[in-house]
């Protein structure tokens, strides 16, 4: 087969009712256990905008949470913060989950869900003051993938991962 009869055709969507939420797993029971029972409390509560990529309307394919954050001054690096306002913070946009159902994992979706997410995450810092993208990695593999998008490590927390609003309007989204 080629690649284009492999393509499977998907659209990101705020997450709703419609969309089956039982038949995901993507192999780690708290990402599947949150998508499952929390992600729409979350959503309908201001907590967290999780957003879904979906085939056939309403078969998830992958999701991601993003959530307003702030990170404190001394926690990033002084080359980020030279020329920052005198704030204990800075405002950021928390990735706190994203994940792939294992059916379409190695297919490109987990860097398709984190380019979405950092778009969108973009385009909204001009609406919602963010300075930058945080993400807490659950293990090794994954600071490998944000690694690989250009994210950095935090000094004194090596599984918290960030990349600058600057940086993120480098990239071709």
């Amino acid at each position: 087969m080629s690649k284009d009869q492999d393509a499977i055709l998907f659209s990101f969507e705020p997450l709703t009712r419609k969309h089956d939420r039982e038949a995901f797993s993507c192999g780690s029971a708290p990402l599947d256990r949150y998508l499952k029972t929390q992600a729409r409390q979350d959503a309908s509560r201001g907590f967290a905008a999780p957003i879904v990529a979906v085939t056939g309307g309403k078969t998830i394919i992958a999701y991601y949470t993003l959530a307003s954050y702030s990170v404190g001054v001394r926690e990033l690096p002084e080359d980020e913060t030279k020329g920052l306002p005198k704030y204990p913070d800075v405002p950021a946009t928390l990735l706190g989950r994203l994940a792939v159902d294992q059916e379409f994992r190695g297919q490109g979706f987990g860097g398709h869900m984190l380019l979405h997410a950092l778009k969108r995450s973009y385009d909204l810092s001009s609406e919602i003051a963010s300075f930058l993208v945080v993400v807490d990695a659950k293990d090794d593999t994954a600071i490998a993938f944000y690694e690989h998008y250009g994210f950095k490590r935090l000094p004194d927390r090596p599984d918290r991962l960030y990349l600058p609003m600057k940086q993120i309007a480098k990239l071709d989204l």
